[in-house]
């Protein structure tokens, strides 16, 4: 469920900013407010909440990042990597801090992470009518390997598909 109000976040250009983000990683204190920031991007039957990103967090091979300051965090992504291969499992930005840069730096830190622990291939699922996330994901180089039919439901609407999309550095750069 790696897409939210957070992947609108592009590249910067007219009226947006143009400035990288403060990215570190996540720790247990920062729980709390992760929890937050996913009840504030996505719709509530999809939230995670405080014990589950805990668990993650606390999970063998899974990391996050997460952007603003100490005081005010703005954004977060939560990755696992094991075998040679990662997957970002949420990407989410607190709605009143999208279009500044947060998703993209924190995607970009995530992509630099995984290579620094030898996973070289990022894979994610994006709702199929999530365009910003898509394109946010494509400016990156990520391509779509697969669709997963009726991926994502929430009680009372339609079930959406899911593009499985995957990264992979360019061995020609």
């Amino acid at each position: 469920m790696p897409e939210a109000n957070a992947d609108k976040d592009q590249a910067a250009g007219p009226g947006k900013t143009d400035f990288a983000p403060d990215i570190r990683p996540a720790t247990v204190h920062d729980v709390a407010d992760l929890a937050d920031i996913h009840a504030r991007a996505f719709p509530p039957e999809a939230t995670w909440h405080a014990p589950a990103i805990l668990r993650l967090l606390q999970t063998p091979g899974t990391f996050g990042l997460v952007s603003g300051s100490d005081a005010a965090l703005t954004g977060f992504i939560l990755m696992r990597a094991a075998a040679g291969e990662a997957e970002i499992l949420t990407l989410a930005v607190d709605p009143d801090h999208e279009r500044r840069g947060n998703a993209r730096a924190l995607v970009i830190g995530g992509l630099t992470t995984t290579l620094a622990v030898d996973c070289p291939e990022v894979y994610l699922e994006v709702a199929a009518t999530n365009a910003p996330a898509i394109a946010l994901y494509q400016s990156l180089g990520f391509v779509q390997t697969g669709l997963r039919k009726g991926y994502y439901t929430h009680l009372g609407t339609t079930p959406v598909d899911a593009l499985v999309l995957r990264w992979a550095p360019d061995k020609d750069a």
